[in-house]
């Protein structure tokens, strides 16, 4: 399988169903049995999920249950680990990810990534914004690039903060207008894909709540996976929500990562089907 077979399965825009159609929408990744290796320590296993199309998705648990190990196979991340390994079944648009001959650096510029800690690069807003479409490709000249890091800033809710310093330096930036510009910066490249590794953890309530404004937005036209320890902040944005625990192996007295429950966010914090689920979002886990 070759990386073209992952640009053409993925489309670059998508239509919502008619009026009076199902509400379901489309299914981008769909996991089956996942399960994630460091050497001989299996972190997570038995992961089955399907992440649709222009949903927030929320990943919740305690610390250490492979939260943002799974979420990092969605844009093959761990491959940067070289003791880690991915078994069972990942698609994106039906393209198995983990196929031979399927482009990492492909995969990470349509699913893109925006970490815990705010990461500009040590380069003027302008340059943050512009070096990766010209790298990809995307824009020639400076007209055309110009009005990409308009249109992302504007994405990113930043514009109006920054629009008159675009040469100075990101790392003059807020914490809050860091993660922005983060996230303004992964758009850039025209992914359709946002995965957040626990966007907000660094930032205070003010820039939390601007952060979660901005992937209710974004939602409309990106499909947004997030990890976070915030059960309140997964009840505000997530359409569906994933709750993982860990587990003691049958084998080991090593503990595991275990997807315990995924279903529509209402229904996980409100009647859950597995009690452990209830203890967590209730306050009453361990």
């Amino acid at each position: 399988m070759s990386d073209e077979v992952l640009a053409t399965s993925a489309p670059e825009t998508s239509v919502r169903p008619p009026a009076g159609e199902s509400t379901e929408l489309p299914v981008v990744f769909d996991v089956d049995d996942l399960s994630v290796y460091y050497g001989n320590f299996r972190a997570v296993r038995d992961v089955t999920m399907e992440i649709r199309q222009r949903e927030i998705t929320a990943f919740i648990g305690p610390s250490g249950c492979g939260k943002s190990t799974v979420l990092r196979c969605f844009n093959r991340m761990n491959d940067l680990v070289e003791i880690a390994r991915v078994e069972g079944r990942l698609t994106y648009h039906g393209v198995d990810l983990y196929a031979r001959g399927v482009d990492p650096v492909e995969v990470r510029r349509r699913i893109g990534m925006v970490f815990q800690k705010p990461n500009p690069f040590p380069k003027s807003i302008y340059d943050n914004i512009a070096f990766g479409p010209k790298v990809a490709g995307l824009v020639k000249g400076k007209s055309e690039t110009d009005d990409l890091v308009e249109h992302a800033l504007r994405r990113g809710a930043l514009w109006d903060e920054v629009k008159d310093r675009l040469k100075d330096s990101a790392m003059g930036l807020s914490g809050g207008q860091q993660q922005r510009l983060c996230i303004a910066r992964a758009i850039a490249v025209e992914p359709e894909v946002v995965l957040m590794d626990e966007p907000c953890s660094a930032l205070d309530p003010v820039a939390t709540a601007r952060i979660e404004d901005l992937m209710m937005e974004l939602k409309d036209d990106y499909t947004i996976v997030i990890v976070t320890h915030n059960m309140q902040q997964a009840a505000r944005v997530s359409d569906r929500t994933a709750f993982f625990v860990t587990e003691v192996n049958d084998t080991s007295d090593v503990r595991t990562g275990v997807l315990v429950e995924f279903d529509a966010t209402d229904k996980i914090f409100s009647n859950p089907e597995d009690e452990r689920t209830e203890r967590y979002v209730t306050g009453r886990f361990g």
